[in-house]
């Protein structure tokens, strides 16, 4: 089992002068811990919560990967993950790719149908209903593949035509960078990961429901004729795992038994490299294990 570091929380004692610094040490503290993974939610505003609010300090996504590439020279980096709302699918391939080339083949799409209305708004983005959404996440996924490729022509779908699929460099990995689709949803989202994606993420909902989620996905997977041990499933677990570290290993160990492959785990604001180094010292080797 891998272990990936989400790092979500901007709002640092130090002010924004410690972001940079902050961000770069927690990303190195994570690749020299072992960690396979590193990323970055991928919003405008801060998420809305008991804890958080929408005027707390957050930065674009893929500007900040980049700054990340330079800073590490191992880890894969990415965005759990990119709103399809935000950015035109032949944009995107572009971006990825750009990060994949900079970074020496690390970058990871992580992807997903968007969610989040205030900042859609605030900032005049298109916010489409559900469906439409999901429609244009599939799209998404398509033109991303074919930018991947060696068919350069064009891409005429419902919400997106391209005249060109030119993608030049190529990206470092072959034939692209992996693709995961985030979100458990059962008639969509994981059809979607069926059909198009390298990886799935789903949520902590317990060794049940976790389980119930891998085998909808498995028939999904038989549905499009595809062998579902050709998906990485992975998940997004909260709390802290630094207070039970034992307590935390047994419940990935269960998780593991399901086919369970990567586990991300969020830092805390406080002192988030220190954190991150102190966790991977104590758990990466296990998790390795498992």
């Amino acid at each position: 089992m891998k272990l990936g570091v989400h790092f979500w929380n901007f709002s640092l004692a130090g002010g924004p002068e410690a972001i940079a610094p902050t961000l770069a040490a927690t990303a190195r503290a994570a690749e020299n811990g072992g960690a396979d993974t590193f990323t970055l939610m991928d919003h405008w505003f801060q998420m809305e919560s008991a804890t958080a609010s929408a005027t707390d300090p957050m930065l674009e996504g893929y500007t900040s990967l980049g700054f990340l590439a330079g800073q590490t020279e191992r880890i894969a980096l990415g965005l759990m993950v990119t709103g399809v709302t935000y950015r035109h699918p032949g944009l995107l391939a572009k971006i990825v790719t750009t990060l994949d080339v900079l970074s020496g083949g690390r970058a990871l799409l992580g992807i997903g149908a968007a969610w989040y209305e205030r900042e859609h708004l605030a900032l005049g983005v298109p916010f489409p209903p559900v469906a439409e959404r999901f429609e244009r996440l599939e799209e998404t996924l398509q033109v991303c593949r074919q930018m991947w490729s060696d068919d350069d022509g064009p891409f005429d779908g419902v919400h997106y035509q391209l005249a060109e699929t030119i993608c030049s460099p190529r990206p470092f990995q072959a034939p692209g960078p992996r693709i995961l689709v985030g979100g458990g949803g059962e008639r969509t989202t994981l059809r979607l990961v069926a059909q198009y994606a390298d990886a799935c993420n789903l949520s902590d909902i317990g060794v049940d429901g976790v389980r119930h989620k891998v085998d909808v996905l498995a028939e999904h997977c038989a549905a499009v004729g595809r062998d579902p041990a050709t998906i990485e499933k992975t998940i997004m677990v909260g709390g802290d795992p630094l207070a039970d570290v034992d307590g935390f290993l047994t419940t990935m160990a269960a998780y593991a038994e399901l086919g369970i492959e990567q586990v991300w785990v969020a830092p805390p604001s406080e002192d988030p490299a220190w954190w991150t180094a102190q966790l991977t010292k104590q758990a990466v080797p296990r998790f390795h294990e498992l």
